[in-house]
Order: structure tokens, then C-alpha cells, then sequence
């Protein structure tokens, strides 16, 4: 028999992920990239000798990529170096009260002892059942394709789904453990990943802080966008074929099955199976007839999204003090942000923002004496954005910048660039302009998120964050896996 041909749509993690599982199961895969060079958000962006990740910044959980790179025989360090990040991050609450985040558990919770006392033993408690839930959940729940009840029917099972509190909020969650609301705060923060606040995502996801305390922030030398530069080697070593500038206008059905693909260009590829790692409202609503989209533009607009970002690219002609690779700035109250971004969608007044400081730790992503700066303000989707209003918030937040870490820095920019709402629009068609998916909330959980598979075209898949198991990089990676095993078992 003629092995199957596989059109993917899209070279994000998810896409890439999907394309190598199915080309090590003997497919014939093609994968097709709007843009000049791989990623999706994670590609990256070089100019007069600054490399700057243009999305995901954060390493963590490195067993899932362990994982991903192990069942081709492979390891990480086939393809780029790893070094632990210690401290692993910064957090600001105001001029003179920083927390540098030990690496070393024993020294956190020593830390955590100074501001509450107690706070030590709790952390033992609490991350106990973090681990619980990460077994569970990262090892498990999340490579179920999450099509049908019954996946989730066994005993054990629903026990375990008991015990990892589905049902009770990360907010009371974490209360339960901790009453300072420094150590709260710094607990909620790795749940903003997932799109909503701590009141609103299942306390499940206390597996982040597994992820963060326990497992540890790490840094791939030269970059996140080292990892799709392996991913990328790892699927052309299996067969995958790659084509960049390769823009899908439809995918056209003919009896209830997707048959090809029509280029931008014109040009039609062929193809047994399709499988849409390119933003899932965009592929539904506008690469495919309307009779054959999964979900009406009624059920997409009730869907909650991960918020947006503000994002500003930074070259520094000088070095800079008092700043870590990862700086969360918890100056301002969270409250007022989070109901301009949740619940009264507007620009924030006194926005939260992150500053990343890559070249602290690697001197190849800047020139010699200076620093690269990645600086993210996360925003309401669908917000309109301009360059008006960009540069308002680029004031504001380097206002702040400058007078906590104690130095001047705007008069020492050489290169800037900004990106928001339009250009994820633009490059990704990114549903309302998002930077990270769907949100996970209980009711966008498993069963509860757009599904794997159409309905209406039975060779049709979707991968990536606005489907099984959700937002971040670990998870595309895991869902490009979930949806190539669906294909195997269905397809062929």
C-alpha cells in the first residue's frame, strides 16, 4: 500500500510536533508555513546583531521535552545546550522589595520563612500535591484526545480527577496554604500562562508550580527558537517536507473529506489527511466552506481567550544592573489589570508587565556590551491598538523600569520594535488578536475545548492551543503527539 500523504498546516510546536509523529509512522507528510522561517510564535527576529525570541520565553517542564525528542531516539541535547536559571526569576512588588526566586528549594523555602512564618512546611504540603496532580495530569490527562466521557470513566481515574481539585478555584487553593499575600501572588503567577486568573482556572493547575519550584526555569543556550531549530532538523531527518511562504486559502472538500489544499498562490496539494496546526477559528470559519466548519461564529464569539500582549524588542547599547534574565513587575495592584483584561476589556491604568533579560545569561543574543530586552504588557484581545498607543505604554512601563532598577535606558535604546493585536493578526491570523489560545477555565476543559476532529470532514485534525490539552509549549508539543496518534488509529 502507498504510504498516506499528510498535509499540516502551520510550523508552530503543535504543527511541527504532529508532522513528525506522522512521518515516523510512515507518512508521506508536507508541512506548510505561511511565513519566511518556522515557529509560528516562536520564530525569532535578528537585526544588527540582536536575536530576540519573539514569543515564548519560558522553559519549563523538561521532561515533556524529554519526552517529545525520546521517542525518536533523540535527546535535547542533540540539538541545543540547557542551563538551570538560578535565581530563576525576579519579582518586583515596588522600589526596594525584590524577591530573587532561589533554584534551590531549601533556600525558598527558607525565603518564603522570612515573610511568613511557617510558610516552609506549607510549601512541603502544597507541592505535594502539585506533584500529584503534574503525575497525573502532565503524564496523563493531557495526551487524552478528550473526544468522549468515557475517556475519563475509569475508577482510578475519577478518583484521581477528585483529588486533583477540578472543581475548586487556584484563588481558594492556594489560600489554603499561604496568607501572605506576597507568597500568594507569587503562587498564582505561573496560572496567568493559562489565560485567566487564579479565581477563575481549576486549582489542577497548582501542577505549574510543580513545574516552577520543583522542576526548575531553564534556558536554551541562543534562545527558545533553538528548539525549533531541532524540531525542525529532527523532522526533515524523518521526511518531513517543509515549504516557508506557503499561505493555505481553503482546504476543499469532495465528499465529506478534505482532498487538497489551495495555496495563496493557487497552487493545490493533494492530500489523504489534513491536519490544522494554524489557528483553529481562522481554519473553521475561513479556510473551509461554511457547511463544513465545526463551530458557528455565535459559538466562537462565547469562547474565553487568553489575553493579548504588548511587546516591545529592545536593543540596549549598554549593560544593565539590577535586572534578572525574567523580571515580573507586581508593582501594581493585580486587580484593576485583570478586569481590564477579563472582565471590562480597555488598555489597563497601571499595567503589570514582565521584562526579560536573555543576554544576562547568553552573550550570542546581543553584541558585545550590550543587553537584549523582550518587554510584555498582557492586554484584552481584541483591542485596537496603535502606534499612538504603544508608545504611551512604552513610556509608562520604562517609567517604571527605570526608577526601580535604578538607571537610565530609554536615551540608551539603538533598536526598538513593538508588536500587538494586528500583528498577530497578521502573521498568525490569530483569533481577536491573541498571543496564547483559549483560555483554560473549567468550562474550556478537556471534552469542553473545540475538538480534535471535525465532524463534518472526517480526515480533518486540528492541533495546537485552541484545542487539546491547551495554551503553552509543553502542551502544543503534546498536542501535535495526541492528534498524530488519532490519525494513525483512525485513518489507517
Amino acid at each position: 500500500m502507498d504510504p498516506k500523504k499528510v498535509v499540516v498546516i502551520g510550523s508552530g510546536f503543535a504543527g511541527l510536533s504532529a508532522a513528525t509523529h506522522l512521518a515516523n509512522s510512515g507518512c508521506l507528510v508536507t508541512l506548510l508555513e505561511k511565513n519566511n522561517t518556522p515557529g509560528g510564535r516562536a520564530r525569532k527576529f535578528e537585526h544588527q546583531g540582536f536575536v530576540f525570541d519573539m514569543g515564548p520565553s519560558w522553559y519549563w517542564m523538561p521532561d515533556v521535552f524529554e519526552d517529545y525528542f525520546s521517542h525518536f531516539g533523540k535527546k535535547p541535547s542533540d540539538y541545543y545546550d540547557l542551563v538551570r536559571l538560578d535565581p530563576s526569576y525576579s519579582v518586583v512588588y515596588g522600589e526596594n522589595e525584590i524577591l530573587d526566586i532561589p533554584a534551590d528549594l531549601d533556600e525558598f523555602k527558607a525565603m518564603l520563612d522570612k515573610i511568613e512564618q511557617g510558610a516552609g512546611k506549607q510549601l512541603d504540603r502544597f507541592l505535594a500535591q502539585a506533584k500529584y496532580k503534574y503525575e497525573v495530569g502532565i503524564h496523563d490527562l493531557v495526551h487524552k484526545p478528550s473526544r468522549s466521557l468515557f475517556e475519563f470513566t475509569s475508577p482510578k481515574l475519577l478518583m484521581d480527577m477528585i483529588r486533583m481539585d477540578i472543581f475548586q478555584s487556584m484563588s481558594k487553593h492556594v489560600r489554603k496554604f499561604f496568607k501572605s499575600e506576597k507568597i500568594i501572588r507569587l503562587m498564582e503567577f505561573p496560572v496567568l500562562f493559562l489565560g485567566e486568573t487564579a479565581n477563575n482556572i481549576p486549582a489542577l493547575y497548582s501542577l505549574m508550580n510543580y513545574a516552577d519550584i520543583a522542576l526548575g526555569t531553564w534556558y536554551p543556550k541562543k534562545g527558545m527558537h533553538e528548539i525549533i531549530s531541532g524540531m525542525v532538523a529532527l523532522a526533515e531527518e524523518k521526511g518531513v517536507q517543509i515549504r516557508y511562504d506557503a499561505e493555505v486559502e481553503e482546504i476543499e472538500i469532495e465528499n465529506g473529506l478534505a482532498k487538497r489544499v489551495r495555496l495563496v498562490s493557487g497552487e493545490k496539494i493533494e492530500a489523504d489527511v489534513v491536519v490544522a496546526g494554524a489557528d483553529y477559528h481562522h481554519v473553521d470559519r475561513h479556510l473551509l466552506n461554511p457547511n463544513y466548519s465545526n463551530y458557528s461564529e455565535e459559538y466562537w464569539e462565547k469562547r474565553v481567550m487568553a489575553p493579548s500582549s504588548l511587546l516591545f524588542y529592545l536593543g540596549i547599547n549598554k549593560r544593565l544592573k539590577n535586572l534578572r534574565h525574567h523580571n515580573l513587575f507586581f508593582d501594581e495592584p493585580l486587580g484593576p489589570h485583570a478586569d481590564a483584561i477579563y472582565k471590562n476589556p480597555r488598555w489597563p491604568e497601571k499595567p503589570l508587565f514582565y521584562a526579560s533579560v536573555p543576554s544576562v545569561t547568553d552573550s550570542t543574543v546581543a553584541p558585545e556590551g550590550m543587553e537584549n530586552m523582550f518587554l510584555l504588557v498582557p492586554l484584552a484581545p481584541d483591542l485596537e491598538d496603535s502606534e499612538d498607543m504603544r508608545e504611551k505604554y512604552y513610556e509608562l512601563i520604562m517609567d517604571r523600569l527605570e526608577r526601580i532598577s535604578g538607571q537610565e535606558i530609554r536615551s540608551h535604546v539603538v533598536l526598538k520594535r513593538s508588536y500587538a493585536h494586528s500583528d498577530f493578526k497578521a502573521d498568525y491570523h490569530a483569533f481577536k488578536g491573541n498571543a496564547y489560545g483559549l483560555a483554560n477555565t473549567l468550562l474550556q476543559t478537556a471534552i469542553l475545548k473545540p475538538s480534535l476532529r471535525n465532524k463534518k470532514v472526517k480526515n480533518l485534525y486540528y492541533t495546537g492551543q485552541l484545542t487539546v490539552p491547551g495554551p503553552g509549549v509543553p502542551p502544543s508539543l503534546i498536542s501535535g503527539r495526541v492528534v498524530a496518534k488519532e490519525v494513525m488509529r483512525e485513518t489507517f
